[in-house]
């Protein structure tokens, strides 16, 4: 019964990362302010971050598909769903604080 669990829910993991990312990237066009009031030394590692968490869950479910390459394994979970949650935790850290 667990493994069917496992299976059921990791069927439905890009789907969850694709919404989160959506919603993230919705959010950042609405509120630009939550990158821009960062300092400079700060600002580009979150871009970098932003750029590889919602750039991995927009292409994963593309890159299933496709043969492994050299970025597979950035694309592939956990990396990418740790890249996802850490910059989405930055993203509500900086609404909170403002």
């Amino acid at each position: 019964m667990r493994i069917a669990q496992r299976l059921s829910r990791a069927r439905w993991e890009p789907e969850i990362s694709l919404l989160v990312a959506a919603f993230l990237a919705v959010w950042l066009l609405l509120e630009p302010a939550l990158l821009q009031g960062l300092p400079t030394a700060l600002r580009l590692p979150a871009i970098l971050l932003g750029l590889w968490a919602l750039g991995a869950a927009f292409l994963r479910p593309l890159a299933l598909q496709a043969p492994r390459r050299r970025g597979h394994r950035l694309l592939s979970p956990p990396w990418s769903q740790v890249a996802l949650a850490l910059f989405a935790l930055l993203l509500v850290g900086r609404a909170l604080l403002a």
